[in-house]
């Protein structure tokens, strides 16, 4: 699978998790070099507090685009650190 954004792959992995339709890629899947941390964070009720990235491609920045489960529930332990994205990035097969 591979997530693009503004016509760079920003992450590229075999290995995704499908939770709730997202696609989490390995954290060492991830170009780090498109990602910005940021300060935003929602509350899943069974998943636990989400923490986002911005994905920043070409000087553009796509805000709070990725998103990831620093210590997530013991319901959802095998996305830890795992990344999901929307706000327009695509995931292809």
């Amino acid at each position: 699978m591979k997530a693009i954004w503004n016509n760079e792959i920003i992450a590229e992995s075999d290995e995704t998790i499908i939770v709730e339709g997202n696609h989490y890629f390995p954290p060492e899947s991830i170009a780090k070099d498109f990602f910005a941390g940021s300060d935003a964070h929602t509350i899943c009720s069974w998943k636990g507090t989400a923490s986002y990235y911005d994905v920043v491609v070409n000087q553009q920045v796509n805000k709070d685009a990725a998103w990831f489960y620093p210590n997530p529930s013991q319901a959802a332990k095998q996305i830890k650190g795992y990344i999901a994205f929307w706000h327009g990035v695509r995931v292809v097969d």
